[in-house]
């Protein structure tokens, strides 16, 4: 991990001003000081929400001077949804996204967008909080197909749920307590899937807002799939449909 952070106030402040982009930054509870009044202003300038944390959690991250600030550097530029969606109906393109709610292992994050990438994804969205890191091991999980993908990191999925929606966009929610199985639906039309958390699954507030919840058939003992497994399943679903349509 060492190559994914850095720690200091100066430096991150100069890391975000040089235009790094800055896939998580945790500051120290109750952080006090002009330079940190300089460092949160340009955190709010850049639209870029910090995780305060206790001094025990920044220890772990290094044993160094990190004056109450670590920062995680992504080699991965972000986007939003909102510009994503209009940009590809102009295109005259079909949109298929797929949604990660709080998907916290690097390597499955990684293996999914190399699937992702593979079927024609048009891009990987996920919360500012609670997800994996994007770092050097996500991006060897997936091949590089990471920098071949557009990734949107967003603050609140419900609301994007919301916003993909209003846009005319189906939102299927791979749940293993759904009623009906992913060959029960259509994927053809504008459409994203929401792959949940590798413990918890899907948020309530994202799977309340969902239009349609999804599975795929178990048969044996084993009552579920790792989430990489089972999502590959369900977007190769999605290609064969519209292989056949």
């Amino acid at each position: 991990m060492k190559d994914d952070f850095i720690f200091g106030l100066r430096p991150v402040i100069e890391a975000i001003e040089a235009g790094k982009t800055i896939d998580k930054i945790f500051v120290q509870n109750a952080l006090q000081g002009p330079i940190y009044a300089e460092l949160k202003a340009i955190l709010a300038k850049n639209k870029i929400r910090p995780n305060y944390v206790p001094v025990e959690k920044l220890n772990r991250f290094t044993r160094k001077n990190h004056q109450g600030v670590v920062a995680f550097i992504s080699d991965v530029p972000f986007h939003k949804v909102e510009d994503i969606v209009p940009q590809l109906f102009e295109e005259g393109k079909t949109p298929f996204l797929l949604i990660l709610d709080r998907l916290t292992d690097v390597r499955n994050f990684g293996a999914i967008c190399r699937t992702a990438e593979c079927v024609g994804v048009d891009a990987v969205i996920i919360p500012e909080k609670g997800a994996a890191p994007i770092n050097s091991d996500a991006i060897k999980t997936s091949a590089g197909g990471i920098y071949n993908i557009k990734i949107c990191k967003e603050n609140n999925l419900a609301h994007t749920v919301d916003f993909l929606q209003q846009s005319g966009i189906t939102v299927f929610a791979a749940s293993e307590k759904a009623q009906k199985l992913i060959y029960d639906v259509n994927f053809t039309e504008p459409c994203a899937i929401v792959m949940g958390n590798e413990e918890t699954g899907i948020s309530k507030e994202v799977l309340h807002h969902s239009d349609e919840k999804i599975k795929l058939p178990i048969e044996g003992k084993t009552q579920s799939l790792n989430v990489s497994v089972a999502c590959g399943a369900i977007l190769y679903e999605a290609v064969r449909q519209k292989m056949l349509k």
